[in-house]
């Protein structure tokens, strides 16, 4: 019983793990485009979010093929999430622009 609820431990952790670097990438990319910095937040975000999520797996595996398989399943869980949240978000947005295109020609 216990190893099952680490499991779930385990692929939860992976989860956010997965939300963090994704989720990091996605703040990343959009302050890239009005930052007057870009290659700083572009090598600063990749160097922070690859030692959180490699660190993140070492501690999570415990040497175990098993547990680290379960928390890369997580992470990859996450990823849809995240490409999920952010395309709702984009099409919202299109379709808000061509709402307002729409009425402001009217």
């Amino acid at each position: 019983m216990n190893e099952i609820i680490y499991m779930v431990f385990v692929l939860t952790a992976g989860v956010v793990l997965g939300i963090l670097f994704f989720g990091g990438l996605w703040f990343t990319v959009k302050k890239v485009v009005t930052s007057k910095r870009p290659a700083l937040w572009l090598i600063g975000s990749f160097i922070i979010r690859v030692s959180i999520t490699l660190v993140g797996f070492y501690y999570l595996s415990q040497g175990s093929w098993k547990n680290l398989l379960i928390s890369v399943l997580g992470f990859i869980i996450a990823r849809s999430i995240i490409i999920h949240h952010t395309k709702s978000n984009e099409e919202k947005t299109i379709q808000l622009k061509k709402q307002s295109s729409h009425e402001a020609k009217s």
